[in-house]
């Protein structure tokens, strides 16, 4: 794994992309330009900040998160492959796969004319995530940080044999209050509770929150608006490459149990997240040779 200093000499720009040595030791990169302030970690290459220009942080950490090798960050951005929840048949594998308990190797950064920083990570197998997932692949995570973000996925089956796997872009989202926020966009969409397989429909046009919610809105494309009107904006949820969105928060009782984070700590986040997750539906297949990219563009109106 390369150092501070050769990622600096070799990926950093002046006054605008520096490498350094965050929480728990763990290597993550900072962009700061004239549209926005953002943190990487390469461990998992998990995005763990993004603040526009003169807005504030649009993403939620957790001040709990333990920032540990072999443990998840909880909060940001986190990255979901090659499955999405407990794994199928053996819950001794790490929850939403390996990808976000390794690092990634840096392979670019640009910087585009409109002040756009550009940063390409990527990931292969290894004898490790061969033990516990037995193919041959190259993932790469890319993040456009500018006025708005972007975040992109690519696998690519470089085995010789077809494999299946679920992904997502598990974003936590900052909010005011769980309880005065509304999601749009949602109305009359089909979904399950949980991993439940039975199929519920939305109705309202809004979608509010008043307890534990664990939704998967299936056969859904669109885009998400968080109406957070206590900060006076919106937060525009756009993806591709998935026919699942995800909406979670766990509220009071749940938030409790989870070990790394405060119990008070679902007062303000709320996931909203492009996946494919469901075997039958929108699993992911690729021959060898083959490749798919799931990305959400995330934005604001104030």
């Amino acid at each position: 794994m390369a150092t501070i200093e050769q990622l600096n000499k070799s990926f950093g720009i002046a006054g605008k992309v520096n490498f350094f040595t965050g929480k728990g030791a763990l290597q993550s990169v900072e962009i700061n330009t004239r549209n926005a302030r953002s943190e990487i970690s390469l461990y998992g290459a998990q995005l763990l900040s993004f603040i526009p220009s003169g807005q504030q942080d649009l993403i939620w950490m957790s001040e709990s998160s333990l920032f540990e090798e072999g443990k998840a960050i909880r909060g940001g951005i986190p990255l979901c492959f090659p499955w999405f929840g407990p794994h199928v048949s053996d819950k001794t594998k790490p929850q939403h796969g390996f990808a976000r308990l390794q690092y990634w190797k840096v392979n670019e950064i640009q910087e585009t004319t409109d002040e756009v920083i550009i940063v390409e990570l990527s990931l292969q197998q290894s004898d490790s995530s061969l033990a516990m997932w037995p193919y041959h692949f190259n993932a790469i995570a890319q993040f456009s940080i500018g006025k708005k973000l972007e975040v992109k996925l690519t696998v690519t089956n470089t085995g010789t044999e077809n494999f299946e796997y679920s992904d997502a872009l598990h974003t936590y989202f900052n909010i005011s209050s769980i309880d005065t926020i509304g999601i749009e966009g949602l109305q009359d969409a089909t979904y399950y509770d949980g991993f439940g397989m039975n199929l519920k429909t939305q109705h309202p046009a809004v979608l509010y929150f008043n307890t534990e919610t664990n939704r998967r809105y299936v056969n859904t494309t669109g885009s998400c608006i968080i109406h957070d009107k206590d900060r006076n904006r919106k937060i525009i949820v756009e993806k591709t490459g998935s026919k699942v969105t995800v909406v979670w928060n766990p509220g009071e009782a749940i938030a409790k149990t989870i070990g790394d984070m405060p119990p008070n700590g679902y007062e303000t986040f709320v996931c909203v997240e492009p996946a494919n997750a469901y075997p039958g539906v929108d699993m992911i297949t690729l021959e060898p040779g083959q490749s798919h990219t799931l990305s959400t563009v995330i934005k604001t109106e104030v």
